[in-house]
């Protein structure tokens, strides 16, 4: 509730300053056109509503902290303007100024952590054990060493080692793993992970500031403090330019004993058309990447991401839908066809409640038009895999373990082809048919249809791809070899990607990462630029990002990284304009040839030309 007042307001305050822009245009308009309905000039209305707040906002900064930016000179301008009567060109700087402002308050979005979404995850109950009984306490109340039980479901409290108890645990919070992860006694599991199913027994390792999903919080929040904000060029040279303004117009003034003229110098002096280039460039880049699918957040965020040189990518969800698929059927049983293994292992894992059980059932379905027959005596196996009679046949699907428990052997010949797989990054779930080894289903994360295009890319707008996966170096190996990314890094935890991110930095490469998952949220926060992907991706990981893939269209991508250089480029030609229109304006107010009313006005033009020149980004897309 709180959030939506404070939005209101800040878009009743946006209102309000367009509300005075317009009226101090109309006026500007009005007095320039010699139309005067009051005993004053219409200028004054300008004047009063535009310039009193650059005056009193330039006062404030140099009597505090002697802060000396655009808006002084922009002041000594304004009031040498009215001292001498020239209250158009007083009113005329005023205007453009601060519509420079507001264009540049439009394009900011305020960043937000998301620490609160993170601090949500955070489990608020746990069940301890003591003495046998079961009792439910506060997580922080959990003390390193207590015996804690976690139900189907439920999120793990705190860090620590299972004791007793099967079960498969979704890592996604921690490590970006498509898969959830079978774990047994002696397995660590990491607070902020679901169990998925089946109840075990733990005992709590580390617990309270030290967990994971507290020090994720901590990454998050000082990563976020790290990253630098990018200065407007015009404040960034203001003070050079407010020295050298006061020099000409004071020598101007010695050697000519005019004062129109130094005057018309601090008005052409004043940094109109500089304060324009960069912001209206921006809005006009922005406009053209939310028509590709990029929301934009942060609005210096493509600034930045024309400077980066690396973009880094998590595997799971990114480049990759995310989701387990069955890749592969092998069958080995003579007169057993690979349609049929898969049927019968699908019909054994229908009433399963593991997730790779699931995305069997679900590819099988999806593949054939047959509906799959009923199982029977069905047993789910913890950390094992599935038993059912199909048909009238024993089916066993699961691990090699499994397998090992009733005394079957796997074939050379299987062994060989689920290595082949397995090297590759899937994981395979062996089917033995009425006690005898039969084959197995191969089971991976598949590559978006997309992401091949979308990395040549990347690498034709001049950057370099990396993969930062969480996931094991398998499954990483295969899919950047498929795409053609040298760089990869696997297994890597959120500290792991904050780490390699600030190894880039440090070394003068920005970075710019990509991620969907909240274990992407630190590094996202720590790049130079983080891309989240706005459809699939978790509300932290966007709220921790610069820019979001609405669509989660990543061929998009390179399109971003190319306008960004564009935008950069119409930047540095813009500055170009306006500063060299400034020093012919300035000549030309030396030796008299301009007076401030023609002088605001060859600003005007030139802030009119700089505007007209941004707005051709709204449209560019490279041939």
């Amino acid at each position: 509730m709180v959030e939506k007042l404070e939005e209101l307001l800040e878009w009743g305050g946006v209102k309000k300053d367009i509300l005075l822009l317009v009226l101090s245009g109309i006026c500007l308009l009005g007095s320039i056109l010699g139309i005067q309905p009051f005993p004053f000039d219409l200028a004054w209305v300008a004047i009063v509503l535009c310039g009193l707040p650059i005056i009193l906002e330039a006062i404030i900064g140099l009597v505090t902290a002697f802060d000396i930016k655009a808006d002084v000179l922009v002041s000594m301008a304004l009031i040498a303007s009215v001292f001498i009567g020239e209250h158009f060109a007083a009113g005329e700087v005023a205007f453009i100024m601060q519509l420079g402002a507001l264009l540049e308050d439009l394009t900011v979005a305020k960043a937000r952590a998301g620490i609160e979404k993170l601090v949500r995850l955070t489990p608020r109950t746990a069940r301890r054990i003591v003495d046998g009984k079961e009792e439910m306490i506060l997580a922080e109340e959990v003390q390193a060493g207590d015996i804690l039980r976690v139900v189907p479901g439920e999120t793990v409290p705190v860090d620590g080692m299972i004791l007793s108890g099967e079960t498969s645990v979704n890592q996604a919070v921690m490590t970006g793993e498509s898969l959830p992860v079978d774990k047994g006694p002696g397995d660590e599991v990491s607070s902020g992970t679901v169990n998925q199913f089946g109840s075990f027994d733990m005992k709590a390792l580390r617990v309270g500031e030290d967990s994971s999903i507290q020090r994720m919080i901590r990454l998050v929040q000082s990563a976020d403090a790290g990253k630098a904000k990018i200065v407007g060029i015009a404040d960034r040279w203001a003070t050079w330019v407010v020295v050298i303004a006061l020099v000409s117009a004071a020598l101007t003034w010695f050697f000519t004993e005019e004062i129109i003229r130094a005057v018309t110098i601090l008005v052409v002096f004043c940094p109109c058309a500089l304060v324009l280039a960069t912001p209206t460039a921006i809005m006009a880049a922005i406009g053209n990447a939310t028509k590709h699918g990029f929301l934009v957040r942060e609005g210096d965020a493509l600034e930045r991401l024309a400077a980066v040189s690396r973009l880094t990518f998590d595997k799971t969800g990114t480049l990759t839908y995310g989701k387990p698929k069955v890749t592969a059927v092998y069958s080995d049983l003579p007169g057993l066809g690979k349609e049929e293994l898969y049927r019968m292992a699908a019909a054994a894992e229908k009433r399963s409640e593991h997730p790779l059980g699931k995305a069997v059932v679900q590819c099988c379905e999806k593949e054939s038009s047959h509906l799959l027959p009923e199982a029977e005596n069905f047993q789910m196996l913890p950390g094992r895999g599935v038993a059912a009679l199909v048909e009238g046949r024993e089916i066993l699907a699961g691990n090699t373990e499994l397998l090992a428990d009733h005394q079957i052997r796997l074939s050379e010949t299987i062994q060989a082809e689920a290595e082949k797989h397995r090297l590759e990054g899937c994981t395979i779930i062996y089917v033995a048919i009425d006690r005898q080894a039969a084959g197995f289903l191969a089971l991976a994360d598949t590559l978006r249809q997309d992401a091949a295009e979308t990395i040549e890319g990347v690498k034709a707008a001049g950057v370099t791809p990396v993969l930062l996966t969480g996931d094991h170096e398998n499954a990483a190996k295969h899919i950047a070899s498929a795409l053609g990314i040298t760089e990869v890094y696997a297994g890597c935890l959120p500290e792991d990607k904050l780490n390699r991110i600030d190894e880039y930095q440090k070394d003068g490469r920005q970075v710019c990462m990509m991620g969907d998952g909240i274990n992407d949220a630190p590094a996202l926060k720590k790049a130079y630029v983080g891309i989240a992907m706005g459809g699939i991706g978790s509300d932290i990981a966007v709220e921790a990002a610069d820019i979001a893939l609405v669509n989660d269209d990543i061929r998009q991508l390179p399109h971003l990284l190319r306008l960004a250089k564009r935008m950069m480029f119409t930047i540095k030609c813009n500055l170009t304009f306006s500063m060299t229109l400034n020093f012919i304006a300035i000549i030309l107010a030396m030796t008299g040839v301009l007076n401030p009313i023609i002088g605001a006005l060859v600003h005007n033009a030139g802030s009119v030309l700089v505007i007209l020149n941004s707005a051709l980004l709204l449209k560019w897309k490279k041939a």
